[in-house]
C-alpha cells in the first residue's frame, strides 16, 4: 500500500496561478516544504540523472578523488567529509556527492565546473547541463507564484536581480546501503535547513528523508517524507526565511540512515551574488545583505566545522 503524501501537493501546470500562489503560501507557512507535480521535468529525464549519477559514484575512490571538491564548492565530496549538524557527537555524516554549479553561457569561456572524464562517462556532462536547464526553468515559474504568495508582484525577484544571474547548484548524493557497528547513530545527512533560497529535490523512493516543522521546539517532533512517484519535493531556504522576515520558515530535515542504498538529486537556488537581500517588512530583524555575501560566510561556517 503506497503510503498517503506527508505534505501538501503543488500543481505547477494549473492555470489558476491564484490559487497555487495560496496553496504554496499555506504550505511555506505550516510546512516549509511541498510536493511539486507537473512540474514539466519528464520521468526519461529524471531516470537519465540517477542512472549517470550512480555510474559516477560506481567509479573506484581514486578516480572521484581527481574531481575533489574546489574553492568554487564544485566537484567531488567523499563519503562522512561533511557534518551538517555541528552539534551532533558523531562527525562524518554517510553520504558522498558531486557539486555542479552554474553553466556558463554559450558566450561564456568561464566554468567553474569539475566534469568526469568523456572517456569513461561519455553521456554525463550533457545530461547534468540538460537537467541544469530544465530545473532552472521550474525554479523561475516557482519563485513568480512565491512573489504572489507574499503579496508581491510577480516580477519582485526578478526586478531585483535575483534571476539575472542566478547561483543554481545541483547536487547529486549517495548514501551507502551497508551499515558497520561503527556506523550506529550516525546520519545519512544529519539535521540542517538549508542555506539558500529554494530546493528542488528528486529522490529515487528510498525512505529516510524526515522533516521537523517546528525547529525550536523541545522535544523535536520528526516527520517521515514519503516518495511521491513524479514528484519533486520543495523547501524554503534560510535565505528567503531571511528576506520574508520569517514569514516562510526553514524547516530542519535530515536522512535517516536506513541501510538500504539510496540516491537523490538537490537543486539549490541561490539568487545573482550581488542582489540585495532585504527583508520587505517594516519592521525587520535583519539587516540587508548581499546573496553572495550571505552565501559564502555560510559555507565557511560549514566547512570550517566539517574539518574538525
Amino acid at each position: 500500500m503506497t503510503p498517503k503524501p506527508s505534505l501538501p501537493l503543488i500543481d505547477l501546470s494549473s492555470p489558476d496561478r491564484a490559487s497555487t500562489a495560496k496553496s504554496i503560501r499555506e504550505a511555506c507557512l505550516e510546512h516549509g516544504f511541498f510536493y511539486l507535480i507537473n512540474h514539466g521535468i519528464e520521468k526519461e529525464t529524471l531516470d537519465r540523472v540517477f542512472a549517470e549519477s550512480k555510474k559516477f559514484f560506481s567509479l573506484p575512490l581514486d578516480e572521484k578523488m581527481k574531481l575533489e571538491h574546489s574553492k568554487d564548492h564544485t566537484g567531488y565530496t567523499p563519503m562522512c567529509s561533511e557534518t551538517l549538524d555541528p552539534s551532533t557527537e558523531f562527525k562524518g555524516d554517510l553520504k558522498e556527492g558531486f557539486y555542479i554549479g552554474p553553466i556558463a553561457s554559450s558566450n561564456s569561456s568561464v566554468d567553474i565546473n569539475q566534469w568526469p572524464s568523456e572517456e569513461k562517462l561519455p553521456c554525463w556532462r550533457a545530461t547534468m547541463e540538460m537537467y541544469h536547464g530544465k530545473a532552472l526553468a521550474v525554479d523561475k515559474v516557482l519563485v513568480s507564484l512565491i512573489a504572489l504568495a507574499l503579496n508581491l508582484d510577480e516580477q519582485f525577484f526578478e526586478k531585483l536581480g535575483a534571476m539575472n544571474n542566478p547561483m543554481a547548484f545541483i547536487r547529486l548524493l549517495h548514501y551507502p546501503g551497508e551499515l558497520t557497528d561503527a556506523d550506529v547513530g550516525k546520519y545519512g545527512a544529519s539535521a540542517h535547513s538549508d542555506y539558500g533560497m529554494l530546493t528542488l529535490l528528486a529522490t529515487d523512493g528510498v525512505p529516510g528523508l524526515q522533516i521537523c516543522r517546528e525547529k525550536d521546539r523541545e522535544p523535536q517532533l520528526w516527520e517521515d517524507v514519503h516518495h511521491v512517484d513524479g514528484a519533486l519535493i520543495v523547501n524554503v531556504g534560510d535565505m528567503l526565511e531571511r528576506w520574508t522576515n520569517c514569514i516562510f520558515r526553514s524547516t530542519l530535515h535530515r536522512v535517516l540512515a536506513v541501510g538500504k542504498e539510496r540516491y537523490s538529486v538537490a537543486f539549490f537556488l541561490d539568487p545573482d551574488f550581488d542582489c540585495i537581500v532585504e527583508c520587505f517588512q517594516l519592521c525587520c530583524r535583519f539587516p540587508p545583505i548581499r546573496s553572495g555575501d550571505y552565501l559564502q560566510e555560510r559555507l565557511r561556517t560549514t566547512y570550517a566545522t566539517s574539518s574538525k
